[in-house]
């Protein structure tokens, strides 16, 4: 697929890199223009992703996280989170409202918000080798 930017980041899953991450790509965002209410939900929705890698994917140790960005064509921000950490048994109970196995603290809404902030969600995974969240946002055509 044919793209007109793009960046890619490597960090650990720190918790301090959760707020790092949800800013480089407002940063990245911001060439497309988008509203406060468009980067306030693309925010939010890797803001999620990143912190799921965090809690679920490296619960005992730090480990990877790859961040990709793209601009795609008719305005579509293009997200893709990846880490190779313990992976998720059972996707469609993992996307459940209220499902968490991060502790009585988690809410178990992190799928569900990233759903609802973005036009498309995929997640894959793969027990022990890790889990990949892909999601697209189309942002308003600015005159």
């Amino acid at each position: 697929m044919k793209f007109e930017n793009y960046m890619i980041l490597d960090f650990p899953s720190k918790s301090s890199n959760e707020a790092f991450a949800r800013s480089a790509v407002a940063c990245f965002a911001a060439q497309m223009d988008p509203t406060l209410e468009e980067l306030g939900d693309i925010r939010t929705a890797v803001s999620e992703a990143v912190t799921n890698c965090i809690v679920h994917a490296y619960p005992q140790e730090i480990g990877p996280i790859t961040l990709r960005c793209r601009i795609l064509k008719d305005n579509v921000l293009d997200i893709v989170v990846k880490d190779r950490g313990v992976g998720i048994p059972d996707i469609d109970q993992a996307r459940r409202p209220a499902f968490t196995t991060g502790g009585s603290d988690r809410s178990g809404m992190g799928f569900t918000i990233m759903e609802s902030f973005m036009t498309q969600l995929e997640i894959t995974s793969k027990a022990g080798k890790g889990t990949t969240v892909h999601m697209r946002r189309k942002l308003k055509m600015r005159q």
